[in-house]
């Protein structure tokens, strides 16, 4: 079942990891460049802080990199 990321833009964790996994973003700050999905509330900063690190192990881990 889907969760709720950013309350502010209705963004569900699935989609977020999709974006994610499609997209190179290493950090908060390019998802707000690149992407209209987080504003600067910083209300869910941790959570999609941690979706993008988790992002990231898993093109890691796919490029046989560890």
């Amino acid at each position: 079942m889907a969760e709720v990321v950013c309350l502010c833009n209705e963004v569900l964790d699935v989609d977020l990891r999709e974006y994610l996994d499609s997209h190179p973003i290493n950090s908060i700050d390019e998802l707000r460049e690149q992407a209209s999905i987080c504003n600067k509330c910083m209300q869910c900063q941790d959570l999609v802080e941690g979706e993008i690190y988790l992002a990231r192990m898993r093109r890691q881990r796919a490029a046989g990199q560890f």
